[in-house]
């Protein structure tokens, strides 16, 4: 985090020619269990990682607002709050910044000529991009922190997490749901988080002692992503029309299988995926509190399992890395696929003492088999977003 502040700061000094006056971080995370639940009003299980997004900043007189990018060799996107702002860059980057800007104008009770001094802004991270970690909601959260803190925007938490899931929806056009955003505003050190994406209520989890968590990258690159993220969303919103109800959250496993006959088959694979995996959900928290992990490998096993054959998100690579990682650790700890699926990561909790026999067994044998080359992270559960001293 230091190296990341002092990259940050030096880079604005140059850029800009003055020091930043706000430092301010927003997490990575890693879900551990609970995939595509969230905007299905269910449960989800994550955690913030060590690795994050850095933004230093300082206001300006001039409604400008300047965003320099150090992950993206030092571009710089300016736009002007005078004027309209609410059309896309064609770089990807600048539009987080912009949808967040957007949002915070639209949110209901604020001024948006609070924002109309604008910013300087310097943005810098070391969080994989497009691996499944949420390195954009990281981004998002920081921007709309930053901004928070410059102007003392009247925003908690929790409206943090709903104008920076705002930006991605609306603005960015990934049409996620909110755990991304609130884990990176609400996490804990040493505990992962049990969020219900109804109500918003987040009640932390304690990590066992002595359990790390491994992420392993497959490098395997994410493809159509956005697009068929929004495709499973459809059909689950599909199904829960057939059953007349808000969101698959308020249908029961018994009701989606007397109704298997009328679903279109698809439809009820989602459908049966989301249920599932809201139950071994909130099987997960009770088996991380009781600190028993071999339950924690059996449901992390059913819910790849699940993501494999009903919602079908997994990729090869990422499907040997899970075989040969589970094989690796037996009953002592767990593995599966984390993050909007098509590539991106696997998460594995394991003991310390089985942290180098996973790095070994990956690293013989996944490049051999794949032709790609894996990247491992061995991460801490970490708190939220919060503001730096630049001292």
């Amino acid at each position: 985090m230091n190296k990341l502040v002092e990259l940050a700061s030096k880079q604005f000094q140059s850029a800009f020619g003055y020091q930043a006056s706000n430092i301010v971080q927003a997490p990575a995370r890693v879900n551990l269990i609970g995939e595509h639940t969230d905007y299905n009003d269910g449960f989800v299980l994550p955690c913030a990682i060590n690795f994050s997004t850095v933004v230093a900043a300082s206001k300006r007189s001039d409604g400008v607002i300047r965003t320099l990018a150090v992950n993206f060799e030092g571009e710089i996107d300016e736009f002007s709050l005078d004027a309209s702002f609410s059309f896309q860059s064609l770089r990807m980057w600048p539009n987080y910044i912009r949808g967040v800007v957007a949002a915070i104008q639209q949110s209901e009770g604020q001024q948006g000529d609070k924002l109309l001094g604008g910013a300087d802004l310097v943005v810098a991270g070391n969080i994989p991009q497009g691996a499944g970690l949420s390195s954009s909601a990281s981004l998002e959260v920081a921007i709309c922190l930053s901004l928070k803190n410059l102007y003392g925007l009247s925003i908690n938490e929790t409206e943090i997490a709903q104008i920076s899931q705002k930006a991605e929806n609306e603005f960015v056009g990934c049409n996620c749901g909110i755990m991304d955003q609130l884990i990176a505003v609400l996490g804990k050190r040493n505990n992962a988080m049990l969020i219900d994406c109804r109500t918003l209520q987040a009640t932390p989890v304690a990590i066992p002692a002595g359990t790390r968590i491994v992420i392993i990258n497959s490098n395997k690159k994410r493809g159509l992503v956005d697009s068929a993220y929004n495709e499973r969303r459809t059909q689950c919103e599909a199904a829960a029309q057939y059953f007349g109800v808000n969101a698959l959250r308020d249908v029961s496993l018994d009701e989606l299988t007397i109704a298997s006959t009328q679903l279109d088959p698809l439809v009820f694979r989602r459908a049966r995926h989301v249920i599932t995996e809201n139950q071994r959900t909130l099987q997960a928290a009770e088996a991380l509190r009781a600190g028993d992990i071999s339950k924690m490998a059996v449901l992390m096993a059913a819910s790849h399992e699940s993501m494999r054959r009903d919602f079908e998100i997994t990729v090869p690579e990422i499907d040997y890395l899970v075989d040969i990682i589970q094989d690796t650790l037996g009953e002592v700890g767990g593995v599966r696929m984390t993050g909007g699926g098509f590539g991106g990561c696997v998460v594995a909790l394991a003991p310390k003492e089985s942290v180098n026999e996973i790095i070994s067994c990956v690293e013989s044998s996944y490049a051999r088999v794949t032709g790609l080359k894996e990247s491992i992270l061995v991460c801490n559960a970490s708190d939220g977003a919060s503001a730096i001293s630049n001292d």
